[in-house]
């Protein structure tokens, strides 16, 4: 690729057996300069992985911390070390529950909950990461911490001693879909496992709209990379923003400081809005900071 690299997101569908370091090192061994990601997704799960490119890698904790949707599958009666079906099986009973039964115990685990981060997770405990440990045949005690469910739905069950379910769940950046699925077979009175993920959404952005590994590789084979990069200022629409015309617009991009009457009235429901130049291109992040609207991440 010719020229500097640019600044913004991709949308990645990513493949099974890649982990998010894999396509992150694809990308930025074909596109050149800064590529970060915006939540790990395990190898054995599929979809969207949103990577910032240039300046963007520091908005990626914006999209980070957005609501994710996930379509899902779990085999119940079945438990693996890891909760997925990388693991080793470690029992195996049947689990002949009816479709009445899943969704009932599916309503025990909407709104807020607690959640034990699995010991295969990227979690730190004492400064080691838990799949770190788990490497070594250990197992320690993990604080449970809080995460929202928004949704979860079950979209389809296989009946049998061993059910297959399906089911979508949106929810709150931190939520481990593999510990929900176990905790939805220990709440029908056995176990489970995950045995697919896919990642459909992240905030405003949807899987549909994302390339393939291959494709991002054929668009920097052909020095096309800026069709492909998006704006950063539509993948983090869900933020209340502010337009500005070109002279505050310069201003901005040096850090200046912005009275609180500029922001919209949605503004002070969230943390942090947008400033965006006329034309709806992200220029910074901004939040309030004692009744003024100071930089947080600038750009341009």
């Amino acid at each position: 690729m010719s020229g500097s690299s640019p600044t913004g997101f991709i949308l990645v569908d990513k493949p099974q057996g890649w982990t998010s370091h894999d396509v992150v090192a694809k990308v930025r061994g074909q596109i050149g300069g800064k590529v970060g990601h915006a939540g790990t997704l395990d190898p054995m799960a599929t979809g969207l992985l949103v990577l910032g490119v240039g300046g963007a890698t520091r908005l990626l904790r914006f999209v980070q911390g957005a609501r994710k949707e996930y379509l899902a599958t779990a085999l119940l009666g079945v438990a693996t070390d890891s909760l997925d079906a990388d693991g080793a099986i470690i029992s195996r009973e049947p689990l002949p529950v009816t479709e009445e039964e899943v969704r009932a115990a599916m309503e025990r685990f909407t709104g807020e909950i607690m959640q034990i981060p699995p010991m295969v997770s990227a979690r730190k405990v004492e400064g080691r990461r838990l799949y770190e440990l788990a490497r070594e045949g250990k197992v320690v005690e993990r604080e449970a911490r809080k995460v929202t469910i928004d949704k979860l739905e079950l979209i389809d069950m296989a009946p049998s001693d061993y059910p297959e379910i399906t089911f979508r769940t949106v929810c709150s950046t931190g939520t481990y879909i593999r510990t929900l699925a176990d905790d939805i077979g220990r709440a029908v009175g056995g176990r489970a496992h995950l045995t697919a993920l896919r990642r459909v959404r992240n905030g405003p952005v949807h899987v549909r709209d994302a390339l393939t590994v291959d494709e991002v590789v054929a668009a920097a084979a052909n020095d096309d990379v800026d069709r492909i990069v998006l704006d950063a200022g539509s993948v983090l629409e869900g933020f209340p923003e502010i337009r500005l015309d070109e002279a505050m617009a310069s201003q901005v991009r040096n850090g200046r400081e912005l009275p609180l009457h500029m922001a919209p009235d949605d503004a002070l429901t969230q943390e942090f809005l947008r400033i965006s130049d006329r034309d709806g291109k992200l220029i910074a992040m901004y939040r309030d900071d004692n009744g003024a609207l100071i930089p947080e991440v600038v750009i341009q």
